[in-house]
């Protein structure tokens, strides 16, 4: 059966009314803003196949967006009843000492180009100080050494994540210039217009109320300053989706569930790139936070994406 959406609007998208999955709907108010609504075409548009139908409606009271498309709905432990945030604190915690090794192989060692280019765009901007959120075990925070800041903080809300970051850069003499610390990036423990950089590297879909940790670092980031995201995206060219689609449900959580300790963790980690926006749909979100100069730059037939934004 063809996968067909019904999405009944007014003329300018002003209000979005009803979005149909295939008869399976979620209730949400319709108080929301016209670039909420264009976000949520975008998303759609670009996540997957479908026949899409724009009608017009007298209904004025709801919006129905598939439960698909919540990609906060996507947790590690699909049996917990815990928060996403705590499940994936627990998941990295777990996973924490094996990260590194796995994510080269599981990359086939190109991240370590994307970071590159992250480092790269931030060196641009001279930043004096940068807070890498998400920090993990830290290998983006120390490459931004090379930027020559003065301070450099990395936040995690994963100790154990955080333990072999603060390892790998006592064994690179890099402790006066790059702090580890605890948070969450959803309440960060730092005062508005801090941070002349701002980055996060295979992170923002783990948060989780998106819009809520983009409004946080938007607070904690000077004016001026720049936000570079390294993230997972789906490649548009057919050929390239099929394959991509096929490794990451397929091999990736093979590969967990073979050499990891938390069989579950890799699974989780190809489900939530694989509904998370990207491109457009998530630079349309960073505007509508307050974010300028919002770009976009996909990476390796699109398997990843770096965004990059300033702030007014």
């Amino acid at each position: 059966m063809p996968l067909v959406f019904i999405v009944v609007t007014t003329d300018n998208l002003k209000n979005l009314l009803i979005v149909i999955f295939n008869s399976e709907k979620l209730k949400i108010p319709v108080s929301e803003r016209r670039r909420e609504v264009y976000n949520v075409c975008l998303f759609v548009r670009q996540s997957i196949f479908f026949h899409f139908f724009i009608k017009h409606s007298s209904e004025k009271n709801h919006v129905f967006l598939p439960k698909i498309f919540m990609a906060e709905k996507i947790n590690p432990y699909k049996d917990s009843d815990q928060s996403k945030k705590i499940q994936v604190t627990k998941m990295f915690d777990t996973i924490s000492k094996e990260y590194d090794g796995l994510n080269r192989v599981i990359s086939f060692g190109i991240d370590v180009k994307w970071r590159k280019k992250v480092v790269d765009l931030v060196a641009k901007n001279n930043p004096e100080n940068i807070l890498d959120i998400a920090t993990g075990t830290g290998d983006l925070a120390i490459n931004l050494a090379i930027t020559n800041a003065k301070e450099i903080v990395g936040l995690d809300i994963s100790d154990g994540m955080l333990e072999v970051g603060r390892q790998k850069i006592k064994d690179k003499n890099l402790d006066n210039t790059i702090s580890m610390v605890i948070g969450d990036s959803e309440d960060l423990p730092f005062e508005d217009n801090t941070f002349d950089a701002i980055t996060v590297s295979f992170g923002v879909r783990n948060f989780e109320n998106l819009e809520k940790g983009l409004a946080e670092i938007l607070r904690v980031l000077k004016p001026e300053g720049i936000f570079v995201i390294l993230e997972t995206s789906v490649p548009t060219n057919p050929i390239y989706k099929f394959g991509y689609k096929a490794y990451s449900k397929l091999i990736l959580p093979t590969i967990g569930k073979l050499f990891s300790k938390d069989r579950v963790a890799y699974k989780y980690l190809s489900e939530s790139a694989s509904v998370f926006p990207y491109g457009k749909a998530l630079n349309n979100i960073l505007t509508k936070i307050g974010f300028t100069n919002v770009k976009h730059q996909p990476q390796t037939m699109g398997v990843a994406t770096i965004y990059s934004a300033s702030k007014a």
